[in-house]
């Protein structure tokens, strides 16, 4: 009787034991598929980044990473809200320079050339060789510098070589594609200032207050530095950089794909390149913060006020944040000059290119385009020479400064009128009065520093 109790219990549970495990396996599959949907969003939005990213990380160079250390080190975290303040700026005018360049199929020195007078466009390509040459300078001696940091036996003057010529050949003789993903990779490397800020004792209830509250006093050598930070993070390299990236990521078998007839494939392309300039940009200034809140939380806190360069950064960190912060401080000292000194040779190339009409591209082997690579090449012989001759690299970042606010409004002007008269695919009335605030806070700014050089 007992059994047969059991038997039938056993036979009426079933079904629920069933619809259990049904329940289980249903719930797992559930999971595996949403991880899988996880995966492939990742991906796709992966593959959607490309020029956006790279520019808005080449816009991190060591020279860059100097004047953020320089502002955490001296001002604390007062100057943190600039990393919030500039990225709406600097994502609007990169986006503009972008649609440019997707709308069009040609880079922004051949759409200048196209409107406006040659004249002003020769001397803006002077000045811009001359100002990213000074950086390149400038670029090669922190990167030696951070070489050294690991390895201190090697040579400074070696390593300066080295690295130029090492650019150099990637740009040359990689094949765009390739390049593209190379440039894209490095970007990671940035990554090592967000490591090191969580490797340091970070007040992050400070540092998040500083970041939304501006803060400023008015003082001739704060006004200096925010001139340099503004000129840091929207400098005119980046403008033609961009520009030309776009059109090179649209060309297909030589031509440029440019989906004038389909308004809906156009408008998916802008979308897409949305997404990549903000991106790079949130990205750009997200490295921003963490590195003016790492030397505010280490070298102010401790009151280690007096930094230059982003070696003497690295070298100040260490004691209070130990090896493995300057490690990470190191390598991406090493990693950004890597991503940012093709990319300042790159738009020189373009622009001077562009300006004259000459065959360029990185697409091109170097015996189809000559006087583009030659544009690559001498500005980093030159660059290579004032190492070697010992200029002082910080009075080069200061002048190249000077030179990037006195040119940046006069291209932000060639930007705005531009991308505001691009038919159905122009700015946005508010972008574009958006665009006149950026000029006209970049004018101020030129002005300031140029003004501060005299007072």
């Amino acid at each position: 009787m007992a059994n047969l109790k059991k038997t039938v219990e056993e036979f009426f549970k079933a079904p629920a034991k069933l619809l259990q495990k049904t329940i289980s396996i249903t719930k797992k599959e559930e999971h595996v598929i949403a991880h899988k949907k996880s995966f492939k969003l990742a991906q796709e939005y992966f593959h959607t980044l490309g020029p956006g990213l790279t520019t808005g990380a080449a816009d991190d160079d060591p020279s860059g990473i100097a004047t953020y250390s320089q502002a955490g080190a001296t001002y604390g975290f007062q100057l943190l809200w600039l990393s919030l303040f500039t990225f709406p700026f600097m994502a609007i005018i990169q986006e503009m320079c972008a649609r440019i360049g997707v709308v069009s199929g040609r880079g922004l020195a051949a759409n200048i050339r196209q409107h406006y007078s040659l004249r002003v466009l020769y001397g803006v390509c002077a000045l811009l060789f001359f100002a990213n040459t000074l950086n390149i300078a400038a670029d090669l001696s922190a990167m030696a510098a951070g070489v050294r940091l690991i390895y201190p036996s090697f040579n400074t003057v070696f390593l300066v070589v080295v690295i130029a010529l090492l650019c150099v050949l990637l740009q040359i003789f990689m094949t765009y594609a390739r390049y593209a993903r190379f440039l894209k990779w490095m970007t990671l490397a940035l990554l090592s200032y967000v490591f090191t800020a969580f490797a340091v004792h970070m007040p992050w209830a400070d540092a998040l207050t500083h970041t939304v509250i501006p803060s400023l006093t008015f003082s001739k050598d704060q006004l200096f530095l925010l001139c340099g930070i503004l000129g840091t993070t929207i400098s005119p390299y980046l403008f033609f950089w961009q520009t030309s990236q776009e059109v090179e990521e649209r060309r297909n078998g030589g031509e440029v794909r440019v989906p004038e007839n389909s308004h809906a494939e156009m408008t998916t392309d802008i979308k897409r390149m949305r997404i990549d300039v903000w991106s790079g940009m949130f990205f750009s200034n997200l490295i921003m913060f963490f590195i003016i809140a790492t030397c505010a939380a280490t070298l102010f806190a401790n009151g280690i006020t007096n930094i230059a360069t982003a070696d003497q950064a690295a070298l100040a960190i260490r004691p209070f944040g130990g090896d493995l912060t300057y490690f990470f401080f190191a390598i991406g000292i090493i990693g950004t000059g890597l991503l940012a000194i093709p990319v300042l040779a790159g738009s020189s190339a373009y622009a001077i290119a562009e300006s004259f009409g000459w065959r360029r591209g990185l697409h091109h082997q170097l015996r189809q385009a000559y006087a583009f690579y030659g544009v690559i090449i001498i500005s980093m012989i030159i660059a290579v020479i004032a190492n070697m001759l010992r200029l002082d690299p910080i009075k080069g970042l200061i002048y190249a400064a000077v030179v990037n606010g006195c040119v940046a409004p006069f291209i932000l002007y060639y930007i705005v009128r531009l991308s505001s008269t691009m038919h159905t695919h122009k700015n946005h009335p508010f972008i574009t009065w958006c665009g006149w605030l950026i000029t006209a806070l970049m004018g101020v700014s030129g002005t300031a520093a140029i003004v501060s050089l005299f007072v």
